[in-house]
């Protein structure tokens, strides 16, 4: 899975299974997944022909799920809780006594959530994630207090890659649906608080769920962290993610035991997305493949050599 963020819209990428309750909803496999941002004021009747000029002006294929929304792309929340990756962008009005508030002219009122594992699920897996997403999306409205559940326009996508099915089921009781639960509801209430301006960022936020020090949710913010420089001095650091992991090239990483079981991929030695050169070159081409990435990387430095 790769995402990336062009012109107001969240592209993710990959070999999907996926389920939708958006535009041309439903189940199948598609290549490409996108959030849209459209202006508030925006009346178009043709969703599906704004979703298909966005999809065909990246030169990506037909097979795609989308969604429309009118908050902006930097108050996007990405909660990552291992092989799960929530995208959530929210707008709603304050809260009020008014079980069905009236929608202002111009105001931002959706919620959309996008669902991606990196292990298979089935059909019923994906179909019950929508139902624990949701549910739990209530729950956080009602924390926050407001007196709805959610909005009218409200959508999700859940999507999953992989060969095997490891996820057969997500409902509240499952480990799926246990990560679902707590994505969504600790990003509700942070997207919700980007759209207000009581937290201002000018770039999407990225919370990742931690075991240290007790379980809880850290926002990674490049300035505020207490580890720059973790590899080289300079090193940038415009990926909170990489996004080639896991990559399984075993000349940038390697394969260790978990202190759970089983294997994860550790590239903690990794410098490729760090060096400023590769760094700007990947954010210009953000389709762009590993090797082609090293392709670059090395010409780099043969240009650097006398």
């Amino acid at each position: 899975m790769r995402y990336y963020i062009r012109d107001g819209t969240l592209f993710i990428r990959g070999r999907f299974l996926a389920a939708s309750t958006g535009i041309q909803g439903g189940i199948r496999r598609v290549s490409t997944i996108l959030s849209h941002t459209v202006p508030a004021d925006w009346k178009d009747n043709e969703p599906e022909r704004e979703l298909s000029l966005q999809v065909t002006g990246a030169g990506l294929g037909p097979d795609y799920f989308g969604l429309l929304t009118a908050v902006s792309m930097k108050n996007l929340c990405v909660l990552s809780y291992g092989s799960l990756t929530a995208f959530i962008t929210a707008g709603v009005s304050n809260p009020n006594p008014d079980l069905r508030p009236r929608k202002e002219e111009g105001e931002a009122r959706t919620i959309n959530i996008i669902l991606h594992s990196g292990e298979g699920m089935s059909q019923g897996a994906l179909l019950e994630s929508i139902i624990t997403a949701t549910g739990a999306k209530a729950e956080a409205l009602h924390a926050m207090g407001y007196p709805f559940t959610g909005t009218t326009t409200d959508a999700v996508i859940v999507a999953c890659e992989g060969e095997d099915v490891v996820h057969r089921y997500a409902g509240t009781g499952t480990d799926l649906g246990k990560r679902i639960t707590r994505a969504v509801l600790h990003g509700v209430p942070e997207a919700l608080k980007r759209h207000h301006g009581d937290v201002a960022r000018d770039r999407p936020s990225f919370f990742i769920f931690s075991r240290y020090g007790g379980e809880h949710w850290v926002e990674w913010v490049p300035e505020d962290c207490p580890y720059y420089p973790c590899h080289f001095p300079g090193q940038r650091c415009d990926f909170c993610y990489c996004p080639f992991y896991p990559c399984r090239d075993e000349e940038l990483g390697q394969w260790m035991e978990s202190s759970s079981g089983g294997k994860v991929w550790n590239c903690s030695r990794c410098t490729l997305v760090h060096e400023p050169e590769t760094a700007d070159y990947l954010g210009s081409h953000p389709e762009a493949s590993l090797q082609e990435i090293r392709a670059f990387r090395k010409r780099v430095k043969e240009h650097r050599e006398p």
